[in-house]
C-alpha cells in the first residue's frame, strides 16, 4: 500500500486567474481513490515541520520574513503567490510531508508527497512559487539523524533545480543532478553537481535515451544511500512552459525507469511532484496520477 503525504491545506485558494494550477491538489487525491489505486488509508496528513530542520538548510533571516509576513516586495513578486499565514502553514506542512515520506520509504522503499518539490527556494529567499525546500529540508534531516550517509536528488522537473543547487553546493552528502530544459526559467542557472540542458522540443527518444544514460551510472558512481525524486510534468508537450516535447507516455516511461532503478539498487525513494502547467488540468492530473499508478504497480 503507498504511503501519500496530503493535507486539504495544501489546496490553497489563490486570486482567480492565477496561473497556478492550485486546483490539481484536490483533484489528484480525488482521482487516484475514484479510480481504485488507492484507498483513504494510503493518505497521511502531515504535521507542521519544526522550525529546528527548516533553519538547517534556510537563513534565520528569511524564515522569519516568512512567518511575521514581512518578506519584500520584491521577493514575494519573484515568489507568485500572495504572502499568507495560510499559505505559510501550507508550506511548513508540506515539507513534514516529504520528511514523513523519507522516513516510510526508510521502512518500505518508498513515500510520494502530493505536493512538495519545490526547488527554486534558495536558503535565503524563495522564488517560482516556491517558498521552502521540501527536498532539501528533508535531505538534511536525514543525514543530521544519521539516515542516510549520501543522498541524490533526482530533479526531472522541466525547470533547472537552482535553489537547491546552491542549496548543497560544496555538501558532498547530497548529489544534486537535474535535467532540465536549457532556455526555460531559469534563464540565469546555478550550477548543481550534474545538469544536463535540453534544447526546446526534446522528444520521448531522447529525453528517455539521454535519463537511461545518466541515471544508472551516476548511482553506480556515487552510491547513494537514499533516493528524492522531483516528477515534474513540465516536460509534457502540452504544457504550456515546459517547451519539451513529451508525450504524456513518455512520462510514464520515465517515472516507471527511476523506480527501476531505485527498485534495482535497492534504494528508498521520496517522490515530491514538481510542476505541470498544461492548459487542460485533466492534461495535468493524469499526468501527475501516472506516477502515483506507476509506483503503485511497482512497490509491495
Amino acid at each position: 500500500m503507498l504511503y501519500i503525504a496530503f493535507s486539504p491545506i495544501y489546496a490553497h485558494p489563490l486570486p482567480e486567474g492565477h496561473r497556478f494550477p492550485m486546483i490539481k491538489y484536490e483533484l489528484i487525491p480525488e482521482q487516484l481513490l475514484y479510480e481504485g489505486t488507492c484507498t483513504s488509508n494510503c493518505f497521511h496528513e502531515p504535521d507542521s515541520v519544526n522550525d529546528e530542520w527548516v533553519l538547517g538548510v534556510h537563513t534565520s533571516r528569511y524564515v522569519d520574513q516568512l512567518k511575521t509576513l514581512t518578506a519584500p516586495a520584491a521577493m514575494v513578486r519573484r515568489i507568485g503567490f500572495p504572502l499568507t499565514a495560510e499559505l505559510i502553514q501550507r508550506e511548513w506542512v508540506i515539507t513534514q510531508g516529504t520528511i514523513n515520506c523519507a522516513l516510510h520509504a526508510l521502512d518500505h522503499g518508498i513515500g510520494m508527497n502530493i505536493a512538495g518539490g519545490t526547488h527554486h527556494a534558495y536558503p535565503d529567499r524563495g522564488e517560482g512559487f516556491c517558498l521552502l525546500n521540501d527536498v532539501g529540508v528533508a535531505s538534511h534531516y536525514l543525514l543530521a539523524n544519521r539516515k542516510a550517509k549520501k543522498i541524490l536528488v533526482i530533479d526531472l522537473d522541466v525547470h533547472q533545480g537552482n535553489g537547491t543547487a546552491v542549496m548543497f553546493a560544496g555538501e558532498e552528502r547530497v548529489f544534486t543532478f537535474s535535467m532540465h530544459g536549457k532556455d526555460n526559467y531559469p534563464l540565469r542557472k546555478e550550477q548543481s553537481d550534474l545538469d544536463i540542458e535540453l534544447a526546446t522540443g526534446t522528444g520521448d527518444d531522447a529525453y528517455l535515451t539521454t535519463l537511461a544514460q545518466t541515471l544508472p551510472r551516476l548511482i553506480d558512481e556515487q552510491k547513494p544511500g537514499f533516493l528524492f525524486f522531483i516528477a515534474g510534468v513540465d516536460i509534457l508537450s502540452t504544457d504550456r512552459l515546459g517547451k519539451l516535447n513529451v508525450s504524456r507516455e513518455g512520462c510514464r516511461q520515465r517515472d516507471a525507469f527511476v523506480f527501476d532503478q531505485a527498485i534495482r539498487y535497492g534504494l528508498p525513494i521520496v517522490v515530491s511532484m514538481g510542476g505541470g502547467y498544461s492548459p487542460r488540468i485533466a492534461d495535468i492530473v493524469d499526468a501527475h496520477c501516472n506516477t502515483f499508478r506507476i509506483a503503485n504497480s511497482k512497490f509491495d
